[in-house]
C-alpha cells in the first residue's frame, strides 16, 4: 500500500509581512516530494489551526521575523490541542532569540531553525523525525 506524501502547512502568524524565508522552506519542502499548503500573510492563531486540522497535516510550520513568537506560539499550541491537533510536529523558523529555545521546545516545538539553516537541514529534519498519525 502506497503512504500518502508528508503534508506540511507553512504559516506566518500575526502582522509580519516578510515571507521570503516561509516561502524557500516551502519550496524545498515542495521538492522533496512532500505537500505543502502556505497560508499566505498575517493569519491568525485560529486561521492556521483550523487550517491544520482541515488539511490534515503532518508538520506545522511557522515563521517570525517580527519578534512576537513568544506571544503567539503559546497561543498555537494551546489552540492545537483544544482542537485536537496536538500529535502534529511544530518547527518554527525566522529571527528568533536564541535565549528564547528552550522555552519553545518546553512548549512543545520540536525544533526551532535559525536564519541561515539549509533547507535541506529542514527537510532531513521532518523525513527522519516524522512520526505518522
Amino acid at each position: 500500500m502506497k503512504q500518502r506524501k508528508i503534508r506540511v502547512l507553512v504559516a506566518k502568524v500575526g502582522l509580519d509581512g516578510h515571507d521570503r524565508g516561509a516561502k524557500i522552506v516551502a519550496r524545498a519542502l515542495m521538492d522533496a516530494g512532500m505537500e505543502v499548503i502556505y497560508t499566505g500573510l498575517r493569519q491568525t492563531v485560529d486561521q492556521v489551526v483550523v487550517a491544520a486540522l482541515q488539511e490534515n497535516v503532518d508538520v506545522l510550520g511557522l515563521s517570525f521575523l517580527s519578534g512576537d513568537h513568544m506571544v503567539l506560539v503559546p497561543k498555537v499550541m494551546q489552540a492545537l490541542k483544544q482542537k485536537g491537533v496536538g500529535e502534529v510536529m511544530v518547527l518554527i523558523g525566522g529571527i528568533i532569540l536564541k535565549r528564547h529555545i528552550q522555552d519553545l521546545m518546553k512548549m512543545g516545538v520540536h525544533r526551532v531553525f535559525l536564519p541561515g539553516s539549509p533547507p535541506a537541514e529542514i527537510v532531513n529534519y521532518i523525513q527522519e523525525n516524522l512520526t505518522r498519525k
